[in-house]
C-alpha cells in the first residue's frame, strides 16, 4: 500500500478510524461505572427522537368503594397520567491539528501513532465528563450538563423541579433523603460505623420497597463503603454472581427483608463521589435516553471541519441524551456523616 502523504487523505483515514472504534468508546465510556454498565445490560438504554423527551408516569390511581343494593357508585373522572418531560444534553470532546502536524506525521507508522494517542485521550476525557455528570446537578455549563445523581436524588427531596415537575407541590414525585447523624435512625445509632451499617441498610432497602421492587444497587463513597466492609466476617465479603460482578465491578451483597442489595465502592484517581453519601438505585426506575443520531460519534460528516482562514481540521465525539429517574419510589440517598 503506497503510504498516504496528503492533508485530504490523512484526514479521511482518521475519520473512518473513530468510526471503526465508536462501538469501543461506547462501551469504555458506559461501563467505566457500574451504573451505566447496569443500565446497558438490563437494556435500560433507550432512544428517542424530536425536541424534547417524554416519560409517561402513573401520577395517581383510580378509586373504589364497597356498596351494595342502590348505593350511588363512584365515577367520577380522573388524570390517571402525565408527562415528565427532560432537555436532552449534548457532550462534546474534539481535537483539532494543524497543517504543520498534519506535515510531520506523514507516513503510516506516524498516522497511526497520532491517531492511537488522540482516541486514547478522547476517551478517557468522555469517561472523565460522564463520571462528573453521573453526580451532577445539571446545573454545570449554565445548565448545559446531564442531570445526574445530585438533581435525581437531591438531598433536600422537596425542592427544586425534575423532568418540569416541580417536587414543592407534587409529593409523589419525591425521592427520599436519610441521614445518620440527623437522627433518623436514632434507634439504631447516630453513627455510622461497622455496628450500625448492616440494620440501617436493611432499614432503607425495607422502606423503599414494595413487592419486588427496591434498591438493589448501592453506590458508596470509600469511607462509608469501609463500614460495611467491616461489619462483615471474612467469609461474608463475597462477590455477587452476576449484576455489577459480572461486569467487573467488585461488590458487596447484603441480604435485606426486601431482597438483596449490591454495593458498590466509587473510589479511585480524579473521583467526584460525595463523601459520606450512598445512593441506594432502584434501576427499574432508572433509563438512559440517547439520540441515535449522536451516540458516540463523529460531530463533523465526512473528513472533518476545515476553516476557510486557517490551516487546520477539527473532528470530535459528540453524544446527546440524557439520565432519566422515571420512578422515584423505591430509590433513596443516605447522608452517613
Amino acid at each position: 500500500m503506497p503510504a498516504v502523504v496528503t492533508d485530504r487523505n490523512y484526514r479521511q483515514v482518521l475519520t473512518t478510524a473513530m468510526a471503526y472504534r465508536t462501538r469501543e468508546i461506547q462501551d469504555l465510556v458506559f461501563n467505566s461505572n457500574p451504573v451505566s454498565a447496569l443500565l446497558r445490560e438490563r437494556g435500560k438504554y433507550k432512544t428517542y427522537t424530536g425536541p424534547e423527551i417524554r416519560v409517561t408516569l402513573q401520577i395517581d390511581k383510580l378509586g373504589g368503594q364497597w356498596f351494595t343494593g342502590y348505593d350511588y357508585l363512584d365515577i367520577q373522572p380522573k388524570e390517571i397520567l402525565n408527562d415528565a418531560v427532560f432537555t436532552p444534553k449534548n457532550l462534546f470532546v474534539g481535537f483539532s491539528l494543524t497543517g504543520t502536524e498534519l506535515l510531520a506525521n506523514e507516513g503510516r507508522t506516524r498516522i497511526y501513532n497520532l491517531m492511537d494517542e488522540y482516541m486514547q485521550t478522547a476517551e478517557s476525557s468522555m469517561q472523565d465528563l460522564w463520571e462528573v455528570a453521573l453526580h451532577g446537578n445539571g446545573t454545570a455549563d449554565a445548565g448545559r450538563q446531564m442531570i445526574g445523581f445530585g438533581g435525581a436524588l437531591p438531598i433536600a427531596a422537596t425542592t427544586g423541579t425534575y423532568g418540569g415537575i416541580d417536587r414543592a407541590t407534587n409529593p409523589i414525585w419525591r425521592t427520599t433523603t436519610y441521614s445518620v447523624p440527623g437522627g433518623d435512625f436514632a434507634d439504631l445509632g447516630t453513627v455510622w460505623d461497622s455496628t450500625t451499617a448492616r440494620p440501617i441498610i436493611e432499614r432503607i432497602a425495607a422502606l423503599r420497597s414494595k413487592g419486588r421492587r427496591h434498591p438493589g444497587l448501592a453506590v458508596a463513597d470509600l469511607a462509608s463503603y469501609q463500614a460495611v466492609s467491616a461489619s462483615m466476617v471474612a467469609h461474608q465479603r463475597i462477590t455477587k454472581q452476576g449484576g455489577a460482578a459480572s461486569l467487573g465491578f467488585d461488590t458487596l451483597e447484603i441480604v435485606t427483608p426486601a431482597g438483596r442489595v449490591e454495593m458498590v465502592c466509587a473510589t479511585g484517581v480524579g473521583n467526584v463521589m460525595p463523601a459520606n453519601t450512598i445512593y441506594f438505585l432502584d434501576l427499574d426506575g432508572l433509563d438512559l435516553y440517547y439520540h441515535p443520531s449522536r451516540n458516540m460519534v463523529p460531530l463533523f460528516p465526512g473528513d472533518g471541519a476545515q476553516p476557510i482562514n486557517q490551516d487546520a481540521v477539527a473532528q470530535g465525539l459528540v453524544w446527546n441524551g440524557e439520565l432519566v429517574m422515571s420512578n422515584p419510589r423505591y430509590s433513596a440517598r443516605l447522608i452517613t456523616a
